[in-house]
């Protein structure tokens, strides 16, 4: 991939994340200060490889599952700082929240879930051995991938139903973990996306701390919110 092709992939993921519309070569020639038919050229490019994808004649570009992967990675290893101002925002929302129920540990959790799902607008969730914790059911159904049929939201409810014994049976050991629509083990095709991490508690040896939503979203904040959470818990436990 060319420097200019993976700016373009930026640019259509992260807007197609704010406005969950396809984004066309108009919008990205403004952008780049190139025509539409440069933009076009490296848009077919880009499909070509599976990394976007038309979804219907006319339209504009989505990120595939691929192409979401590939952005993931480039975070990871760049250490994206991306929106520090909102991130330091909802931080410090999360540790607020988190220090004013550090008597129990019950409590602690939930805090933790709440504002997650609060400041990310996914379904926030936590396990610590047998217990899970969700939050924010209804932010994760209020996205428009999940709000246009019965069959979209049983695919979801799927996952859901789950996670948690997968969570048992898996015990993924990265510090922050990111399945990816497809890559999910379990609703593969749910449209959906795991960012979970594995934190130290003193109550379980698989403790974790995450949210669920749809592949359409703000990465490197939601990753970095998450990471931030885990790190939170481990300091209070």
């Amino acid at each position: 991939m060319t420097a200019r092709q993976m700016r373009i992939l930026e640019a259509i993921i992260e807007q197609y994340a704010e406005v969950a519309v396809p984004v066309g070569s108009v919008m990205l020639a403004k952008l780049f200060g190139v025509s539409s038919a440069t933009i076009r050229s490296e848009m077919v490019q880009l499909e070509t490889n599976g990394y976007i994808a038309q979804p219907h004649t006319s339209a504009g570009r989505i990120p595939t599952d691929k192409g979401y992967r590939y952005y993931v990675n480039q975070i990871n290893e760049s250490k994206d700082e991306s929106h520090p101002a909102r991130i330091d925002r909802s931080a410090r929302a999360i540790d607020t929240r988190i220090e004013a129920h550090v008597n129990r540990a019950d409590h602690t959790i939930r805090s933790a879930v709440d504002s997650l799902a609060e400041v990310t607008h996914n379904l926030g969730l936590a396990t610590i051995g047998d217990q899970l914790y969700m939050s924010g059911l209804t932010n994760l159904l209020s996205h428009p991938e999940f709000t246009g049929s019965a069959d979209s939201i049983q695919k979801i409810a799927r996952l859901i139903d789950n996670l948690e014994p997968w969570l048992r049976e898996a015990a993924p050991n990265e510090p922050l973990n990111v399945f990816i629509g497809s890559e999910n083990p379990i609703g593969r095709n749910s449209h959906a996306s795991l960012i979970i991490g594995r934190f130290r508690s003193p109550y379980s040896d698989c403790s974790y701390i995450g949210v669920l939503g749809p592949t359409r979203q703000d990465y490197a904040r939601v990753m970095r919110l998450v990471r931030h959470t885990g790190a939170m818990l481990e300091e209070v436990f």
